[in-house]
């Protein structure tokens, strides 16, 4: 049994990623074992998506962001393998358009959240302003942004932007929980160098991949001050182990399972005028 709470940042925590590591003990013995352990995952996890649904009270919204190659796109192909697709959206953030340019950072992120009922991946999201814009800041440029005022701090700004976003959606109904996948440089540079070697992986790397490579120690900076400033009990970070894909996996799901479970839902209860009118279809049906 995988206690979620062990990988949840707190607000309080003082956190390194340094420090952090990106290997830990499996929960798994084997293979079949992790197998099962998924399949169970993800069985559970389409039973709480249908009474998610049905109740409509709320929506999960599941954010992943990382470094490149450390896992995200196998994590949701895998751990959400088992819900239904006409519940669940997955949506990547990629360089902003220009219409998008034109609206504030969060803009094209509320345009794609779920609806209450549904379950919202964003493959990447709003926080990429305030970690590849923040390690590119010649980005800004193309912004257009306001003049700040003398001593206003951007990046100060947006998290505090980000953290009354999130808190507004938890108040309506939204509940958030952000997955960061700590992978190793080392790691990564094998998983690269694999998609070299397999042909079917080609498409995965660009030489755009190797060159933000380079910025290694100022992304790992980006991120840790992101995640201490955004991190709150409502809308959570979590730190996840990546350089074990498997691993990674199960933790995922148990957390994702951990929240919906929290939110104690049920199906909706029949009235009493809607409980007879069933059973005067049931009469005509019979006859």
């Amino acid at each position: 049994m995988i206690d979620p709470e062990i990988f949840r940042v707190l607000a309080t925590t003082t956190m390194r990623l340094k420090d952090c590591p990106t290997v830990i003990k499996p929960f798994y013995q084997s293979k079949k074992d992790y197998r099962q352990l998924l399949e169970n995952g993800t069985k559970e996890l389409s039973e709480l998506q249908n009474v998610l649904n049905a109740s409509g009270k709320y929506a999960l919204l599941i954010i992943f962001q990382a470094m490149d190659a450390a896992g995200k796109d196998g994590a949701i192909r895998h751990v959400m393998s088992g819900v239904n697709p006409q519940g669940c959206h997955v949506h990547s953030f990629k360089q902003p358009t220009e219409k998008e340019l034109k609206h504030d950072f969060l803009w094209r992120a509320a345009c794609v959240l779920p609806e209450r009922g549904e379950i919202g991946i964003f493959n990447r999201s709003y926080y990429e302003d305030v970690l590849v814009v923040k390690v590119h800041p010649e980005i800004l440029d193309k912004q257009n942004l306001p003049e700040m005022k003398a001593g206003t701090d951007l990046w100060e700004e947006r998290y505090q932007s980000i953290r009354d976003f999130e808190a507004h959606l938890h108040r309506n109904g939204t509940r958030i929980i952000k997955f960061f996948l700590h992978v190793s440089k080392e790691e990564q540079r094998k998983r690269l160098l694999e998609r070299i070697d397999i042909p079917d992986k080609n498409w995965k790397l660009s030489l755009a991949d190797f060159e933000e490579r380079q910025y290694w120690d100022q992304y790992m900076d980006a991120f840790e001050k992101c995640i201490l400033a955004t991190t709150t009990d409502d809308c959570p970070w979590y730190f996840v182990p990546a350089d074990d894909k498997n691993n990674a996996r199960l933790i995922i799901s148990s957390i994702i399972l951990k929240t919906l479970q929290d939110m104690k839902l049920s199906y909706p209860r029949a009235t009493k005028n809607h409980y007879a009118q069933l059973e005067m279809l049931r009469k005509k049906l019979e006859e």
